[in-house]
């Protein structure tokens, strides 16, 4: 009688629910925000960035405070760890790969640059600037506008990279890489030698409370009432 091949797989649970949500929230977000800014309903891309920029203080506080898998520490690697990746080709990590996380990194910080540069931008007529455009002059809240559609041009090629990288996995290397990003589990051919140490919902409120707070006061232009 020959053993069932899929007996030996390990079903593992790797993302957490916060990480899970953000990950999706982040890019309903940056469609809602490309869609409104393409139709010029400036309010809406105006509260739309409002919510990815929470949603980026809250990945942030994640990669430090979250589970063991969202941590920075955990997924980003150096050089030496890239190397040996890209040699091996086929190293089983759990969570984000050496590579994979070179693309996480790069995605949030270009978000959160073109965030930053939103709430600085000034309007042509004034009418509709940044809550932070009163501390620059307008030059350079006119600027911050023009580069802020020059990163997200940048953004758009990154974005594409990521999701081909996806698709790659998907469909060459057999990793269902979408479906784990849902569910928050991944199947290995063999069980993982670390496991994943997850966050208490204490920790997910403190998260929520200081992203919202933090928001709030921003939008308000740093302005306590």
């Amino acid at each position: 009688m020959t053993e069932n091949p899929a007996s030996s797989v390990a079903r593992v649970r790797i993302w957490d629910v916060p990480t899970r949500l953000v990950h999706w929230l982040i890019v309903a977000s940056v469609a809602t925000s490309w869609w409104t800014a393409e139709r010029g309903d400036l309010e809406l891309h105006r509260y739309s960035g409002y919510l990815l920029l929470g949603l980026l203080l809250f990945r942030i506080y994640w990669g430090f405070a979250g589970s063991s898998s969202a941590r920075f520490a955990h997924f980003v690697k150096g050089p030496r760890a890239i190397a040996r990746y890209l040699r091996s080709g086929s190293t089983p990590s759990v969570g984000h790969n050496p590579l994979g996380a070179l693309s996480v990194v790069a995605l949030l910080l270009l978000l959160l640059i073109q965030v930053t540069l939103g709430l600085f931008a000034v309007d042509v007529d004034g009418l509709e600037s940044g809550p932070l455009s009163h501390y620059v002059s307008f030059e350079v809240g006119r600027a911050c506008a023009k580069w802020h559609e020059t990163v997200f041009d940048v953004l758009v090629w990154i974005i594409v990279l990521h999701i081909a990288a996806v698709l790659f996995y998907v469909i060459f290397r057999k990793q269902n890489l979408i479906g784990a990003m849902l569910h928050g589990h991944r199947e290995y051919a063999e069980q993982p030698g670390s496991s994943i140490r997850f966050a208490s919902v204490t920790r997910t409120i403190v998260g929520i409370v200081l992203a919202v707070a933090l928001t709030w006061m921003i939008a308000r232009g740093l302005e306590l009432p």
